[in-house]
């Protein structure tokens, strides 16, 4: 299998609060993750690749050509931000 290495450049992240139970914190503490990748402007993939991941990404691909990937299973944002790294993989 190819292995495709991605800059933490090009790996957007913003953080939320997330929902659901979480004790004292959960409307403290932005411990949800998001990750987005733009795989129409990044330059590691090509033309053939792109048209790949936005067939197999189609759900998660917006408008801008991102592929979004969130993560609030843990309460903590160190491990949300590890969930979207290997969502993303």
């Amino acid at each position: 299998p190819h292995r495709i290495f991605i800059p933490a450049s090009e790996l957007h992240w913003s953080f939320a609060r997330s929902s659901g139970q979480g004790g004292q914190n959960v409307n403290k503490v932005s411990s949800k993750a998001v990750l987005k990748f733009n795989i129409l402007q990044t330059s590691i993939l090509d033309d053939e690749a792109k048209d790949r991941a936005q067939k197999l990404f189609v759900t998660r691909i917006n408008e801008f050509g991102e592929i979004v990937i969130m993560s609030d299973r843990y309460r903590d944002q160190p491990r949300n931000k590890a969930d979207c790294l290997a969502k993303l993989h």
